[in-house]
């Protein structure tokens, strides 16, 4: 049997809701041989018993240059489509990380932990645009992560994975940004300490040193979704070593 097969040749061909996918099929296998199968049918969109009609030599190549694809680091787009059964929806990356609330920021945070989550994330950092000016434009309010997160299963993964690079990068400036505003805080509060006024300076400063610990564990959680996860998708796929039958 010939069976024909169209193969990703950029990573935003491939949707967020493959990879994870993928990536939740090897967490639960080590046979190479299946995995490198499981990732042409995923990612080529055959199905499985068709991917046993390929031969040896092209399931390798379709592989390598799957790793290939894997290994070049995407471009953050601030905007992108997506086409639903209904209509077209354009979305934009949240304008100002800055204005982020509380709940924007749990909710990020909590999904951006895990892969399998990372759809809920993206649904916190994508938003339906409502209004364009020119590259100016203004998203929908939060209302929690029910709305899109099953619509952002189909976003390309490039801009997917590209976002969480951005967000943490921005993040981490601002994070750093605060934490030398609060040192030279807490350095005042304490070289402007008086006898009459000690319990109080103290409190102030104690508050500060809290605050500061709070922001430095904020960033060392940050810091455990550093990692781009482009290759990762691959690990526990050593193709070159692949058994030949």
């Amino acid at each position: 049997m010939k069976a024909t097969v169209l193969v990703p040749t950029d990573i935003n061909e491939i949707t967020l809701g493959s990879y994870q996918k993928f990536i939740n099929t090897s967490n639960k296998s080590n046979d190479n041989e299946f995995l490198a199968q499981k990732m042409v049918e995923i990612f080529c969109g055959i199905r499985l018993r068709d991917v046993l009609e390929i031969s040896l030599s092209d399931v390798n190549s379709i592989t390598a240059h799957l790793t290939e694809v894997f290994s070049n680091k995407p471009k953050f787009q601030n905007r992108f489509t997506i086409e639903t059964p209904n209509k077209k929806i354009e979305f934009g990356f949240i304008p100002s990380l800055e204005d982020l609330s509380f709940g924007e920021y749990i909710d990020l945070e909590s999904n951006l932990k895990d892969i399998k989550d990372f759809n809920k994330a993206m649904a916190v950092l994508y938003r339906p645009i409502v209004e364009t000016q020119g590259e100016r434009y203004s998203i929908e309010k939060y209302e929690g992560t029910a709305n899109y997160a099953e619509v952002m299963k189909s976003a390309p993964l490039g801009v997917a994975l590209s976002a969480k690079v951005f967000f943490y990068n921005l993040t981490n400036d601002l994070l750093n940004s605060s934490l030398i505003y609060l040192k030279q805080m807490k350095s005042k509060t304490m070289k402007g300490q008086t006898s009459r006024r000690e319990d109080s300076s103290i409190s102030n400063g104690d508050s500060i040193i809290q605050y500061t610990q709070l922001l430095k564990e904020t960033l060392d959680d940050l810091k455990k979704l550093q990692s781009c996860p482009y290759s990762s998708a691959l690990r526990g796929l050593p193709l070159k070593n692949k058994k030949q039958k």
